[in-house]
Protein backbone atom coordinates (compact mmCIF):
# COMPACT_ATOMS: atom_id res chain seq x y z
CA UNK A 1 0.00 0.00 0.00
CA UNK A 2 1.28 3.54 -0.74
CA UNK A 3 2.77 5.95 1.86
CA UNK A 4 0.54 8.57 0.65
CA UNK A 5 -2.59 6.31 1.33
CA UNK A 6 -1.51 4.30 4.71
CA UNK A 7 -4.05 5.53 7.71
CA UNK A 8 -5.22 8.35 5.88
CA UNK A 9 -8.15 9.73 7.50
CA UNK A 10 -10.71 11.02 5.19
CA UNK A 11 -13.22 13.29 6.88
CA UNK A 12 -16.85 13.68 6.92
CA UNK A 13 -17.70 10.49 4.09
CA UNK A 14 -20.79 9.60 3.65
CA UNK A 15 -22.08 6.31 2.73
CA UNK A 16 -23.78 6.18 -0.60
CA UNK A 17 -24.72 2.36 -0.82
CA UNK A 18 -23.84 -0.99 -0.05
CA UNK A 19 -21.54 -3.07 -2.27
CA UNK A 20 -20.38 -6.95 -2.28
CA UNK A 21 -18.89 -9.11 1.03
CA UNK A 22 -21.44 -6.97 3.36
CA UNK A 23 -19.26 -3.98 2.67
CA UNK A 24 -20.54 -0.47 1.76
CA UNK A 25 -19.32 2.02 -0.75
CA UNK A 26 -18.41 5.74 -0.86
CA UNK A 27 -16.62 8.31 -3.01
CA UNK A 28 -14.00 10.34 -2.27
CA UNK A 29 -12.02 12.69 -4.75
CA UNK A 30 -13.85 10.92 -7.71
CA UNK A 31 -12.38 7.43 -5.85
CA UNK A 32 -14.64 4.42 -5.12
CA UNK A 33 -13.98 3.73 -1.19
CA UNK A 34 -15.15 0.26 0.29
CA UNK A 35 -15.95 0.46 3.93
CA UNK A 36 -16.80 -2.34 6.56
CA UNK A 37 -18.85 -1.79 9.40
CA UNK A 38 -21.02 1.20 7.87
CA UNK A 39 -24.64 1.31 6.67
CA UNK A 40 -26.25 3.71 3.85
CA UNK A 41 -26.45 7.28 5.32
CA UNK A 42 -23.63 7.07 7.55
CA UNK A 43 -21.42 9.68 7.75
CA UNK A 44 -18.11 8.77 9.30
CA UNK A 45 -14.31 10.09 9.36
CA UNK A 46 -13.25 6.74 7.65
CA UNK A 47 -9.34 5.52 8.01
CA UNK A 48 -8.07 4.39 5.05
CA UNK A 49 -6.26 0.41 5.36
CA UNK A 50 -5.86 -0.43 1.84
CA UNK A 51 -5.48 0.66 -1.51
CA UNK A 52 -6.08 -0.99 -4.63
CA UNK A 53 -5.38 -0.27 -8.62
CA UNK A 54 -8.77 1.39 -9.16
CA UNK A 55 -10.32 1.65 -5.55
CA UNK A 56 -10.14 2.11 -1.25
CA UNK A 57 -11.08 0.17 1.51
CA UNK A 58 -11.76 1.72 5.03
CA UNK A 59 -12.67 1.72 8.46
CA UNK A 60 -14.79 3.56 10.14
CA UNK A 61 -12.82 5.91 12.51
CA UNK A 62 -15.59 7.98 14.00
CA UNK A 63 -19.08 8.38 13.28
CA UNK A 64 -20.52 11.95 12.81
CA UNK A 65 -23.87 10.87 11.95
CA UNK A 66 -25.92 7.00 11.98
CA UNK A 67 -28.13 6.32 9.64
CA UNK A 68 -31.70 5.21 10.22
CA UNK A 69 -31.82 2.20 8.59
CA UNK A 70 -29.52 1.13 11.33
CA UNK A 71 -30.86 -1.36 13.93
CA UNK A 72 -29.12 -3.04 17.39
CA UNK A 73 -27.16 -6.16 16.36
CA UNK A 74 -28.27 -9.10 18.58
CA UNK A 75 -25.36 -11.56 18.20
CA UNK A 76 -22.03 -10.74 20.65
CA UNK A 77 -19.68 -11.54 18.04
CA UNK A 78 -21.10 -9.09 15.68
CA UNK A 79 -18.02 -6.84 14.61
CA UNK A 80 -15.64 -9.66 15.37
CA UNK A 81 -16.42 -12.88 13.14
CA UNK A 82 -17.01 -12.35 9.65
CA UNK A 83 -20.43 -14.75 9.74
CA UNK A 84 -22.96 -12.17 9.66
CA UNK A 85 -22.29 -8.81 8.16
CA UNK A 86 -25.61 -6.60 7.65
CA UNK A 87 -27.08 -7.17 11.58
CA UNK A 88 -26.64 -3.55 11.95
CA UNK A 89 -29.02 -2.74 9.19
CA UNK A 90 -32.62 -3.44 9.14
CA UNK A 91 -33.73 -6.56 7.33
CA UNK A 92 -36.49 -4.73 5.06
CA UNK A 93 -33.21 -2.81 3.57
CA UNK A 94 -30.99 -5.50 3.78
CA UNK A 95 -33.65 -7.11 1.18
CA UNK A 96 -33.42 -4.00 -0.83
CA UNK A 97 -30.28 -3.72 -0.60
CA UNK A 98 -29.60 -7.53 -2.24
CA UNK A 99 -32.15 -7.41 -5.35
CA UNK A 100 -29.96 -4.31 -6.48
CA UNK A 101 -26.87 -5.91 -6.46
CA UNK A 102 -28.32 -8.65 -8.72
CA UNK A 103 -29.82 -6.07 -10.82
CA UNK A 104 -26.21 -4.33 -10.68
CA UNK A 105 -24.56 -7.72 -11.66
CA UNK A 106 -26.73 -8.32 -14.86
CA UNK A 107 -27.10 -4.63 -15.91
CA UNK A 108 -24.31 -3.12 -15.13
CA UNK A 109 -21.15 -5.35 -15.09
CA UNK A 110 -22.82 -8.35 -17.07
CA UNK A 111 -24.45 -6.17 -19.70
CA UNK A 112 -27.43 -8.73 -19.78
CA UNK A 113 -30.64 -7.50 -20.69
CA UNK A 114 -33.75 -8.80 -18.74
CA UNK A 115 -37.32 -7.84 -18.08
CA UNK A 116 -37.64 -5.96 -14.59
CA UNK A 117 -36.57 -7.93 -11.52
CA UNK A 118 -39.41 -9.19 -9.15
CA UNK A 119 -39.20 -8.13 -5.33
CA UNK A 120 -36.98 -10.89 -3.03
CA UNK A 121 -39.25 -13.06 -1.31
CA UNK A 122 -38.49 -12.34 2.00
CA UNK A 123 -37.99 -15.16 4.84
CA UNK A 124 -40.09 -15.72 7.59
CA UNK A 125 -36.68 -16.52 9.48
CA UNK A 126 -33.81 -14.06 10.32
CA UNK A 127 -32.39 -16.15 12.81
CA UNK A 128 -31.40 -20.19 13.23
CA UNK A 129 -32.22 -20.42 9.02
CA UNK A 130 -28.54 -22.50 8.40
CA UNK A 131 -28.94 -26.45 8.08
CA UNK A 132 -25.03 -26.81 7.99
CA UNK A 133 -22.37 -25.07 9.41
CA UNK A 134 -18.18 -25.76 10.08
CA UNK A 135 -16.64 -25.19 12.92
CA UNK A 136 -12.41 -25.06 13.39
CA UNK A 137 -10.51 -26.34 16.13
CA UNK A 138 -7.41 -23.83 17.22
CA UNK A 139 -4.78 -23.68 19.77
CA UNK A 140 -4.19 -19.77 19.55
CA UNK A 141 -8.17 -18.20 18.84
CA UNK A 142 -7.95 -14.46 18.19
CA UNK A 143 -7.96 -12.32 21.53
CA UNK A 144 -9.74 -9.21 22.08
CA UNK A 145 -7.92 -6.00 22.85
CA UNK A 146 -9.49 -6.11 26.35
CA UNK A 147 -8.46 -9.52 26.80
CA UNK A 148 -4.35 -8.89 25.53
CA UNK A 149 -4.28 -5.70 28.03
CA UNK A 150 -4.82 -7.58 30.83
CA UNK A 151 -1.47 -9.25 30.67
CA UNK A 152 -2.29 -12.41 31.96
CA UNK A 153 -1.70 -15.74 30.40
CA UNK A 154 -4.98 -16.86 28.42
CA UNK A 155 -5.90 -20.30 27.21
CA UNK A 156 -5.59 -19.74 23.81
CA UNK A 157 -8.21 -22.91 22.88
CA UNK A 158 -11.06 -22.08 20.74
CA UNK A 159 -13.42 -23.24 18.05
CA UNK A 160 -15.31 -21.10 16.22
CA UNK A 161 -15.04 -19.58 12.79
CA UNK A 162 -12.33 -17.92 11.04
CA UNK A 163 -11.44 -14.32 11.60
CA UNK A 164 -11.34 -12.68 8.71
CA UNK A 165 -8.23 -11.97 6.72
CA UNK A 166 -6.50 -13.65 8.98
CA UNK A 167 -6.59 -17.47 8.39
CA UNK A 168 -4.60 -18.51 11.90
CA UNK A 169 -7.31 -17.23 14.02
CA UNK A 170 -9.93 -18.40 14.74
CA UNK A 171 -13.48 -16.51 16.80
CA UNK A 172 -14.26 -19.03 19.70
CA UNK A 173 -17.98 -18.82 19.35
CA UNK A 174 -20.35 -19.07 22.79
CA UNK A 175 -23.60 -18.56 20.92
CA UNK A 176 -24.34 -18.11 16.85
CA UNK A 177 -27.65 -17.06 15.76
CA UNK A 178 -27.22 -18.79 12.62
CA UNK A 179 -28.28 -22.18 12.86
CA UNK A 180 -30.85 -23.95 15.48
CA UNK A 181 -30.54 -26.01 18.56
CA UNK A 182 -28.64 -28.42 19.46
CA UNK A 183 -25.94 -26.91 17.42
CA UNK A 184 -25.01 -24.41 19.89
CA UNK A 185 -24.92 -26.84 23.24
CA UNK A 186 -23.29 -29.87 20.65
CA UNK A 187 -19.81 -27.32 19.84
CA UNK A 188 -19.62 -26.07 23.51
CA UNK A 189 -19.94 -29.25 24.71
CA UNK A 190 -17.30 -30.43 22.71
CA UNK A 191 -15.09 -27.91 23.36
CA UNK A 192 -15.75 -28.21 27.22
CA UNK A 193 -15.24 -31.58 27.32
CA UNK A 194 -12.02 -31.54 25.10
CA UNK A 195 -10.34 -28.14 27.67
CA UNK A 196 -11.49 -30.93 30.59
CA UNK A 197 -9.75 -33.71 29.18
CA UNK A 198 -6.37 -31.74 27.76
CA UNK A 199 -6.98 -32.78 24.32
CA UNK A 200 -5.29 -30.99 21.92
CA UNK A 201 -6.84 -28.13 19.41
CA UNK A 202 -4.62 -28.25 15.72
CA UNK A 203 -2.02 -25.84 15.36
CA UNK A 204 -2.78 -24.41 11.66
CA UNK A 205 0.48 -23.21 11.40
CA UNK A 206 2.50 -26.32 12.43
CA UNK A 207 -0.13 -28.48 10.54
CA UNK A 208 -0.49 -30.38 13.47
CA UNK A 209 -2.87 -31.36 16.43
CA UNK A 210 -5.83 -33.86 17.66
CA UNK A 211 -9.09 -31.70 17.38
CA UNK A 212 -9.48 -29.94 13.75
CA UNK A 213 -12.77 -29.66 12.42
CA UNK A 214 -16.57 -30.20 13.46
CA UNK A 215 -19.42 -30.45 10.88
CA UNK A 216 -22.97 -29.75 12.35
CA UNK A 217 -25.96 -30.52 10.08
CA UNK A 218 -29.70 -30.38 11.17
CA UNK A 219 -32.92 -30.75 9.52
CA UNK A 220 -36.51 -29.13 9.52
CA UNK A 221 -37.48 -32.81 10.32
CA UNK A 222 -35.05 -33.24 13.18
CA UNK A 223 -32.73 -35.18 11.72
CA UNK A 224 -29.09 -34.26 13.32
CA UNK A 225 -25.07 -35.05 11.38
CA UNK A 226 -21.88 -34.33 13.65
CA UNK A 227 -18.57 -34.60 11.60
CA UNK A 228 -16.27 -34.77 13.90
CA UNK A 229 -12.48 -34.35 11.86
CA UNK A 230 -9.43 -35.43 13.91
CA UNK A 231 -5.44 -34.46 12.56
CA UNK A 232 -4.25 -38.06 13.90
CA UNK A 233 -5.86 -40.84 15.37
CA UNK A 234 -4.85 -41.28 19.29
CA UNK A 235 -6.83 -43.59 22.40
CA UNK A 236 -8.93 -40.45 23.35
CA UNK A 237 -10.74 -40.35 20.33
CA UNK A 238 -13.72 -43.15 20.64
CA UNK A 239 -13.86 -41.92 24.29
CA UNK A 240 -14.97 -38.49 22.92
CA UNK A 241 -16.91 -39.70 20.48
CA UNK A 242 -19.18 -42.03 23.33
CA UNK A 243 -19.14 -38.73 24.73
CA UNK A 244 -21.12 -36.84 22.10
CA UNK A 245 -23.09 -39.88 21.55
CA UNK A 246 -24.20 -40.25 25.11
CA UNK A 247 -24.26 -36.87 25.33
CA UNK A 248 -26.92 -36.46 22.57
CA UNK A 249 -29.19 -39.38 21.82
CA UNK A 250 -31.25 -37.99 19.40
CA UNK A 251 -27.84 -37.85 16.80
CA UNK A 252 -29.23 -39.29 13.63
CA UNK A 253 -25.23 -40.04 12.66
CA UNK A 254 -22.29 -38.77 14.08
CA UNK A 255 -18.99 -39.88 12.45
CA UNK A 256 -14.97 -38.95 12.22
CA UNK A 257 -12.43 -38.79 9.81
CA UNK A 258 -8.78 -38.80 10.64
CA UNK A 259 -7.50 -36.47 8.11
CA UNK A 260 -3.38 -35.82 8.56
CA UNK A 261 -3.35 -33.46 4.99
CA UNK A 262 -2.62 -29.62 4.90
CA UNK A 263 -6.08 -28.63 4.39
CA UNK A 264 -9.53 -29.44 5.74
CA UNK A 265 -11.40 -31.37 2.63
CA UNK A 266 -11.66 -34.75 3.02
CA UNK A 267 -13.90 -35.88 0.27
CA UNK A 268 -10.49 -38.14 -0.94
CA UNK A 269 -9.67 -39.75 2.39
CA UNK A 270 -10.72 -43.16 2.94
Amino acid sequence: MSKKYKNTVLPGITIEGTASDGKCVARWNGQVVFVEGVAPGDVADIRIVRKKKTYLEGVPEKFLHKSEIRTSPFCDHFGVCGGCKWQHIDYQHQVEFKRQQVIDNLQRIGKVAFPEVRPIVHSPETRYFRNKLEFTFSNRRWLSHEEISTGKQLNRMGVGFHKPRQFDKIIDIDHCYLQGDPSNEIRNSIRNYAKMHDLGFYDILKKQGFLRNLIIRTTSTGEIMVVLQVGQDQPELIELLQFIDQSFPKLTSLQYVINNKGNETFFDLP
